[in-house]
């Protein structure tokens, strides 16, 4: 029965911290991505989890190679290039995964 409790325990540690990175990913999307990406939080609804996923599989390597290739997001290349971005494409992927189309979650104004 300790067991049990102990695992539960470090299992609700460990949800609360993985949850902190949505919030870091949001505060990313907010920084990086909404002056391109006007349409803010909805456009992140346009995709479902499994498309996200499909593209922050790998560090986010094919969103940066989609922005890579696309000359008008030419402002963007030197932060898809960086090491900023492949070091926190993680907390990125939690915040679009979280409002994803399928997700059912709606994310807050800000």
């Amino acid at each position: 029965m300790k067991k049990i409790f102990i695992a539960l325990t470090i299992a609700l540690i460990f949800s609360s911290y993985s949850n902190a990175a949505v919030y870091k990913g949001q505060r990313i999307f907010i920084k990086k991505c909404v002056e391109c990406h006007q349409q803010r939080q909805t456009f992140i609804s346009l995709k479902t989890t499994y498309e996200w996923e499909d593209l922050m599989r790998d560090k986010g390597r094919e969103l940066a190679y989609i922005h890579l290739k696309d000359e008008k997001a030419k402002e963007s290349w030197k932060y898809f290039k960086s090491s900023s971005y492949t070091k926190k494409a993680k907390h990125l992927e939690d915040f679009l995964l979280e409002y994803a189309k399928d997700s059912g979650n709606v994310p807050a104004c800000n």
